[in-house]
C-alpha cells in the first residue's frame, strides 16, 4: 500500500509543476506575451486546485494506512487489501476534481474589471477574485468555506490517526519497537506537516494581511517546493 499512496502522490506533485511551469509560465518567462485568455486562466486555476485537494485527500488515506499498520497489524493485510487503496487513491483524485470544477466555475461566472492584471506567478484564486467587479465578499466566503470543510475533515483524520498511533506507540514495552513504529510515519508527517503548514498560511490568513510579494512566495513554496521535497524525504525512509 505505501507504494501504491506514494506512486499516486508523486503523480499529484509532478501534474501540480507541469499545470504551473509548463507552457504559459515559460512562455512568459523568455517573451514578453505576458497575456492569457479567460479560458486558460480557468484551466490552470482547475488543475491547480484539483492536484491540490487530491493531495490532501491522499495524505489522509496515508494516514489511515499507517494507523492500521500500527495500531491493527495482524489485520492489516486484509483490511488494507490492494483493492482497498485503490479505491482510496480514486475517491481522492475523485474528491479533488468535483471540488475544483464547482469552485472554478464559481469563481469564473463572475463579470471582471479592468485592468485584467493578475498580480501572482500563476491564476490563483486570490488574486482572480481582486478583479471582480462589485462586491466579492460572499464569493469570498463560499469559497473558503468549501475549502475549510475539504482541507479540515482530512486534517482532522490526520490528527486522529496519529493519536491513536501515539497511544499504541506509548503502550508498547520495548524502546525498539517504539522507534521502528515512529520511524515508519516520520517521512509521512513530515510531507503533512509542510504541506498543511503551507496550504494554511497561503489560503487562511486573515485577507489585512496579506500583500503580493509575501503571497507569491508563499505559493511559490506551497506548489513548486513542497511538491519537490517529498521524494526527497522519503528516500530517507525507503
Amino acid at each position: 500500500p505505501m507504494y501504491l499512496f506514494l506512486g499516486n502522490l508523486s503523480l499529484l506533485g509532478d501534474g501540480l509543476k507541469r499545470v504551473l511551469s509548463k507552457p504559459k509560465m515559460l512562455q512568459s518567462l523568455v517573451s514578453e506575451a505576458r497575456g492569457i485568455s479567460r479560458e486558460g486562466c480557468a484551466n490552470t486555476d482547475v488543475f491547480l486546485q484539483f492536484f491540490g485537494i487530491s493531495e490532501c485527500c491522499l495524505l489522509a488515506a496515508m494516514a489511515f494506512d499507517r494507523y492500521m499498520a500500527i495500531c491493527s497489524p495482524l489485520h492489516y493485510a486484509t483490511r488494507m487489501s490492494r483493492g482497498v487503496c485503490v479505491h482510496l487513491a480514486m475517491v481522492s483524485w475523485g474528491v479533488g476534481c468535483m471540488v475544483a470544477l464547482g469552485e472554478t466555475n464559481y469563481i469564473f461566472s463572475l463579470d471582471f474589471c479592468g485592468p485584467c492584471e493578475i498580480d501572482h506567478f500563476f491564476c490563483d484564486l486570490p488574486p482572480i477574485l481582486a478583479l471582480a467587479c462589485g462586491d466579492t465578499s460572499h464569493n469570498e466566503a463560499a469559497v473558503f468555506a468549501v475549502t475549510i470543510l475539504c482541507t479540515s475533515s482530512q486534517f482532522l483524520l490526520i490528527i486522529a490517526s496519529y493519536g491513536r498511533i501515539l497511544a499504541a506507540v506509548l503502550s508498547m514495552p520495548s524502546p525498539e519497537g517504539r522507534q521502528k513504529a515512529l520511524s515508519t510515519c516520520s517521512s509521512h508527517l513530515l510531507v503533512a506537516t509542510l504541506f498543511y503548514g503551507s496550504a494554511s498560511v497561503t489560503y487562511l490568513r486573515p485577507k489585512a494581511s496579506h500583500s503580493p510579494g509575501i503571497d507569491k512566495l508563499l505559493a511559490l513554496f506551497y506548489t513548486v517546493v513542497t511538491s519537490t521535497l517529498n521524494p526527497i524525504i522519503y528516500s530517507f525512509r525507503l
